[in-house]
């Protein structure tokens, strides 16, 4: 018999670095699960990507049992890696941030392929650039 789900949850937490504290916290201590647990489990699923932003989609049942799946990082996080950047540009259309290759921009998009709606790579690549461009960062 399948378990009944009582809620879905996305947290974007650094690997290998949660902790009990918020965001964690405040997000799965209203639903009664153990958040040591999933602190754990997290970390430990997450260790060798560490220093990495991971969003995880958490799946809590009835019975206070929990799943997790582990995302590829967010483009713009790995956007920011590439260029070097701290963050992103306020205006994205005058002040540029950095500058990443189109060899990285298909790197980024082979990373982040299983979580884009896109056909091949060619398309990805294209969702990558478009999420550089608005974050002020050009492709050279």
């Amino acid at each position: 018999m399948a378990k009944k789900i009582k809620t879905k949850l996305k947290l974007q937490l650094e690997a290998g670095k949660a902790t009990p504290a918020p965001p964690v916290g405040t997000a799965l201590g209203p639903h009664g699960i153990n958040i040591q647990d999933f602190v754990m489990k997290f970390n430990e699923a997450t260790r060798e990507k560490m220093g990495q932003v991971i969003p995880a989609e958490i799946t809590i049942y009835e019975d206070r049992t929990f799943d997790f799946i582990l995302k590829t990082p967010p483009a713009a996080f790995l956007i920011r890696q590439a260029a070097k950047a701290e963050k992103g540009s306020g205006e994205p259309n005058k002040k540029k941030v950095g500058k990443i290759s189109k060899e990285q921009v298909r790197e980024i998009a082979q990373i982040k392929m299983e979580d884009l709606n896109a056909n091949d790579l060619d398309a990805a690549g294209k969702i990558i650039e478009g999420t550089a461009r608005s974050m002020g960062v050009e492709i050279k």
